[in-house]
């Protein structure tokens, strides 16, 4: 038979097991494993990712096609994800952990680069194509649909013709990175209200900003 303290841990347990999976949010931020790639345009998912596990002293630790790290705001579950797939096999790990912690779809937010974007704009859209991007592309095909969120970072495209492999692959110049750590910043309170204030408020908050 239980004790009382044992029912008590019992039935907290049992609470935790069955958290109400509206409020867990997968967010995935794209990028390329290895150090040759760690501060490269196309790695910003990863960077905005660190940052806010930074803020929110936690880390990630190496699991099952990705690194992970999760914590807790305002009654929110958070789960960051840096899939070890790179980034042209991006769909296998987020699929994977929506599935293994419960995700719904509409909790997903996919954090990627956008050449299309000029440097340091913020744009998210709860829909859209896969735009060139090869992530994309293949979370699209994995998901079998193109209605989940994205968090697009602009990196802007000023690169000369047939230099677009190498500029997204490139480090930032010295202007960006002077500019850099505020727009990071700025990207983790996206995150947090999009988990907390909802998609559509977060849009007319941050887009473009």
């Amino acid at each position: 038979m239980l004790s009382f303290f044992g029912r008590i841990l019992s039935k907290k347990n049992s609470r935790e097991d069955k958290e109400d999976p509206m409020k867990k949010f997968l967010i995935a931020g794209l990028g390329n494993i290895g150090p040759k790639y760690e501060n490269t345009r196309h790695n910003i998912g990863f960077k905005i990712l660190d940052r806010l596990a930074e803020n929110e002293e936690i880390s990630f630790t190496t699991e099952k096609l990705g690194d992970l790290a999760k914590f807790k705001f305002k009654g929110r579950t958070f789960i960051l994800l840096k899939p070890s797939t790179y980034m042209n096999l991006s769909g296998k790990a987020v699929n994977y952990w929506l599935q293994k912690e419960k995700v719904p779809l509409e909790n997903l937010l996919v954090v990627t680069d956008d050449l299309n974007l000029p440097f340091g704009t913020l744009r998210l859209k709860t829909k859209g194509s896969d735009g060139g991007h090869n992530g994309l592309k293949d979370i699209q095909n994995t998901l079998g649909t193109n209605k989940y969120n994205r968090f697009r970072f602009g990196i802007s495209n000023e690169y000369s013709k047939g230099q677009q492999i190498d500029y997204v692959l490139g480090e930032w110049d010295g202007e960006e990175l002077k500019e850099l750590p505020e727009r990071l910043e700025k990207s983790a309170e996206l995150i947090k209200s999009f988990g907390t204030a909802g998609v559509s408020n977060t849009m007319n908050t941050f887009n473009g900003k």
